[in-house]
Parts: C-alpha cells; sequence; structure tokens
C-alpha cells in the first residue's frame, strides 16, 4: 500500500499513525498463522496493560484466532503459544466473515435468490389455544 494511503486508511491494515504508536508504546508479543501481529503496552494503565492487534490485511475481528481473542480480552496472562493445543484433525482452517458480500448464504427463498421457495409439504399443523 502506498504512503498516503497508509496514512489515510484505517480498513485495510493499520494507519501510519497507529504504527508509529504501537512502536512506540507498545511490545509486539507474537504474531498468528494470518499474519496478524498482537501488542501489548509498554507500561501499564491504571494496573493493567492494555493489549491490541494489528490486522495483516482487512480490519475483521473474525480473523482473530480463538486463543488470541482470550488473551487479547484478558481471559489468561500466559501467552497462546506457551499453551496451545495442537490442531484438531476435524478443524476446518480459518474462513472470512461473509456477511454482506456476494459470497453470503442465501438460503432458499431469500430475495437474492429469486424469492421463491418449495411449497409446504403437508406435514405442518397450526396450534389452536382450545386443543
Amino acid at each position: 500500500m502506498s504512503f498516503l494511503g497508509k496514512i489515510f486508511t484505517w480498513w485495510d491494515g493499520a494507519t501510519f499513525g497507529t504504527m508509529l504508536w504501537s512502536a512506540r508504546n507498545g511490545e509486539h508479543v507474537g504474531t498468528d498463522a494470518q499474519g496478524n501481529k498482537y501488542y501489548r503496552s509498554k507500561k501499564a494503565e491504571n494496573g493493567r496493560e492494555r493489549r491490541w492487534v494489528i490486522y495483516d490485511g482487512a480490519n475483521d475481528a473474525s480473523r482473530v484466532p480463538s486463543e488470541w481473542h482470550g488473551w487479547l480480552h484478558h481471559s489468561y496472562d500466559e501467552l497462546p503459544e506457551s499453551h496451545l493445543e495442537p490442531a484438531k484433525i476435524w478443524e476446518a482452517d480459518y474462513s472470512p466473515n461473509a456477511t454482506g458480500t456476494l459470497g453470503a448464504y442465501r438460503p432458499a427463498g431469500a430475495l437474492e435468490r429469486g424469492g421463491m421457495r418449495a411449497a409446504a409439504t403437508g406435514d405442518y399443523e397450526a396450534w389452536t389455544p382450545d386443543a
């Protein structure tokens, strides 16, 4: 991304100001498999350290893996690499949140798919209060 892009855009990675502030006031503690970088403050404020993430690409909170999410929200103090379980064979790789995009899930009957849905099969029985 160009220098001007880093100054004026925040939605695709960190701005120049955020990177400068992180370099002066933060300590880089780790990077996840997607390239997101995690920081903590050098000085605690009110007895608690500040933690944040700088995304590698689009700023989307669903890109933070669960182990780093717990660390960011002070669920535990150790870095995730220190107590990370090995991946399970059934775990799927990350896929981005597609809400609001052309790749979003559209069920049968959605207006984007023509608004037509299958007819009722007759297995539905309406509830009546006197029954």
